[in-house]
């Protein structure tokens, strides 16, 4: 049996304009099923623990409103505290997407300490639509940048403007133009539409959409 970490945003605002954020909330429920039915184990650690705020439920999705009705909701809203969590009992990491990842997991050196060890014990990193923030400002014991040459992708600036996510008032930067900043070679496709890179251990997704298809590419890399 494989164990799954999520790591979840706790923060509720974001830019300048104090809008609402937390996690997109089918960004854990579609992934949650996939990696579920296949019979892996799903934990949930977020920054602070306890309740993650979250954003975009649609009850009129089936798989939504399946998981705010379901126990993984429950485990969900009893986050463990990250600075609880043993990384070493997960084969995998996951970062499901929302503004506010880009507040609380830009900087922070747990965050980017769990994913350095992710990394060089060769288990699985996702992370789908804004969870790719995570990636940013992680050093390898070498000292050379995680990102530097790898394929990878995000939320695009595109899908930005059409969300009408404003530089400042909504996000803080450009999450795309940021990857590229620190060597990442970035792709991605038209707007909204299902876009997924796995780049060895690394499996990065665009946007909502692609939230399913990155578990299915997790689940092959683990398999």
């Amino acid at each position: 049996m494989k164990h799954i970490l999520f790591i979840v945003t706790s923060a509720s605002v974001t830019g300048t304009g104090k809008h609402p954020a937390g996690y997109e909330f089918s960004e854990i429920a579609d992934p949650y099923y996939e990696f579920i039915n296949k019979g892996y184990t799903v934990d949930f650690a977020s920054i602070l623990g306890g309740i993650p705020p979250h954003v975009g439920y649609n009850s009129s999705e089936k798989i939504s409103k399946k998981f705010i009705e379901s126990n993984g909701f429950k485990r969900l809203n009893f986050s463990h505290k990250l600075d609880d969590v043993n990384i070493d009992a997960y084969d995998a990491i996951f970062f499901p997407g929302g503004l506010g990842l880009m507040t609380d997991m830009v900087d922070n050196p747990l965050v980017k300490e769990i994913i350095k060890i992710t990394y060089e014990n060769e288990k699985v990193i996702g992370a789908v639509c804004h969870g790719p923030a995570a990636l940013l400002n992680v050093k390898l014991s070498d000292e050379k940048n995680l990102l530097k040459g790898k394929k990878i992708n995000s939320f695009t600036k595109a899908e930005e403007e059409k969300d009408k996510h404003i530089l400042g008032d909504v996000i803080p930067f450009m999450l795309d133009e940021e990857l590229i900043k620190q060597g990442a070679i970035f792709s991605h496709t038209l707007p909204f539409e299902s876009y997924v890179i796995n780049d060895g251990n690394i499996i990065t997704g665009q946007n909502p959409a692609s939230a399913s298809r990155i578990a299915i590419e997790m689940i092959k890399s683990l398999e």
